[in-house]
């Protein structure tokens, strides 16, 4: 029967299948809608499976809730480090993504960092329909003002508002996730500012919905301060599940992200789950986030 460990960082949880010995070359998309349903199966955000490579330490596979692959995911990236740190006794990791290359390590106090890699900021890299200035990018959609536009693996649209909390995110995060503007689709974060270097996030992931926290989608936020002159390259990001601290270094356009994970449980899944993995894989109608 097939292992499995649940763990989160900042409420933002993760299945994770380790299959470094060997494993399904992938898993279908209505597999994995099944397992990440909240009712029908275990439950998560998002599910990771880690695999050998030979030009890392690791690989790490990411799939949204809806079964659609994701090209980064920051705090998923920080609960396997943990994960395979704790097991090999490593204090720093090298991670394959399909986003690229990352690097994460032990930062004390029980906090993992990552560096997330380089950030794009080209309208084609994000990408977007048509050629705009990715640091003010019109959305179109009231409620919204304008967007600051990057990938980090995934595409990006961040948007800074008054008030995060009266923004109302179920209603205008699935209008700007599907906007022809974003032909990948994107995440929505509308932020506010706490105080000089803190600032409040809010996040629509795509393929997920609203989310307790997103890494990657933190670090499009500090970069997004920097970017638009609203702040110092370290800034405190607070999200529904708790903080991370992100740092943005413009001369490598690395970004960094520190903070907590929590290990959940480990587990077997049931014949009837585990019967899902074999089943026939079907082409994604999804574009890669």
């Amino acid at each position: 029967m097939t292992e499995f460990l649940k763990m989160h960082g900042l409420g933002n949880d993760f299945i994770i299948f380790d299959w470094r010995d060997g494993g399904p070359e992938r898993i279908g998309e209505a597999a994995a809608r099944v397992l990440a349903d909240r009712r029908l199966g275990i439950g998560c955000d998002q599910i990771l499976v880690i695999r050998d490579t030979a030009v890392a330490d690791i690989r790490m596979d990411i799939l949204n809730h809806d079964g659609s692959p994701s090209g980064a995911c920051g705090n998923g990236t920080r609960c396997v480090a943990d994960y395979v740190m704790r097991q090999t006794g490593r204090d720093d990791l090298s991670i394959e993504t399909d986003g690229g290359q990352l690097r994460a390590w032990h930062a004390g106090g029980g906090e993992i960092a990552v560096d997330m890699g380089p950030v794009a900021t080209g309208w084609r890299e994000v990408p977007l329909a048509h050629e705009v200035d990715t640091l003010q990018v019109p959305l179109g959609i009231d409620g919204l003002g304008d967007a600051t536009c990057h990938s980090l693996g995934n595409p990006h649209a961040v948007v800074f508002v008054d008030d995060a909390e009266a923004v109302d995110l179920a209603r205008l995060g699935p209008l700007v996730e599907h906007a022809p503007l974003f032909p990948d689709r994107v995440n929505l974060s509308v932020v506010s500012r706490i105080d000089e270097a803190a600032f409040r996030m809010r996040v629509w992931e795509r393929g997920v919905g609203i989310t307790m926290a997103c890494g990657s989608g933190a670090c499009a936020v500090g970069v997004a301060i920097v970017r638009r002159g609203l702040g110092l390259r370290q800034n405190r990001i607070v999200m529904d599940g708790g903080a991370v601290q992100i740092d943005w270094d413009p001369a490598t356009g690395h970004v960094t992200m520190t903070g907590p994970v929590a290990h959940v449980c480990h587990g077997t899944l049931s014949p009837e789950l585990d019967a899902l993995l074999g089943e026939p894989l079907l082409e994604s109608g999804h574009g890669a986030s």
